[in-house]
């Protein structure tokens, strides 16, 4: 089974990445020692790229990474790559949801349309590399639900859901929907194993 490690800093990412690619690759977590990667790409891809790059590079194994962006239709696309910062550099996932919440304020359900695209990309030591991506659409809630997942979760409604949030969803349920759960699944496929 190829080793390979895992780029995210973000604990509840780690985590979420390692029960979509069990039994599919033997993850390894990120050396503690790596400093955090300025993602500064113009595209999701390339800040994918630039997190597994960094990693890759550093330790000569290959790395597994994703960006991860939401994207509101009535905020011209906002919060976008700047999603895991949108309120500020040191944000948390709460201010982030409250300033996408109040830059919605009074916008009807109709306008809040919204999706949420991830880019999975693994990386080689050599240079090759390999990426997916997965898309979930849905709109944004009008205040949080649920106390589960982490970043837009609790604001997220799937359209292909039962209306609840991706917060009131187990973690199953969130990757069966969820745009990560669909670029690494996708990604698990090309590299010729079931995620």
């Amino acid at each position: 089974m190829l080793q390979v490690v895992l780029a995210t800093a973000n604990p509840a990412k780690a985590l979420e990445m390692a029960a979509l690619l069990d039994g599919c690759l033997e993850l390894l977590p990120r050396p503690p020692w790596l400093p955090d990667v300025i993602e500064d790409g113009a595209t999701v891809e390339e800040n994918a790229h630039l997190k597994a790059t960094a990693v890759a590079m550093a330790t000569g194994l290959p790395a597994i990474a994703d960006d991860t962006v939401m994207e509101v239709a009535s905020l011209g696309g906002a919060p976008g790559l700047r999603s895991g910062r949108y309120a500020g550099e040191k944000a948390s996932d709460a201010e982030n949801v409250a300033k996408v919440l109040a830059e919605l304020a009074g916008v009807a359900a109709p306008r809040r349309e919204a999706r949420v695209r991830t880019v999975a990309l693994l990386r080689y030591p050599d240079g090759r590399r390999m990426f997916n991506e997965g898309v979930t659409l849905g709109r944004i809630a009008e205040r949080p639900y649920g106390d589960s997942g982490f970043g837009y979760d609790t604001v997220f409604v799937p359209d292909e859901g039962d209306g609840r949030t991706l917060g009131q969803m187990t973690p199953q349920e969130k990757a069966a929907l969820y745009c990560r759960g669909r670029a690494f699944r996708g990604l698990a496929a090309r590299l010729n194993v079931v995620a």
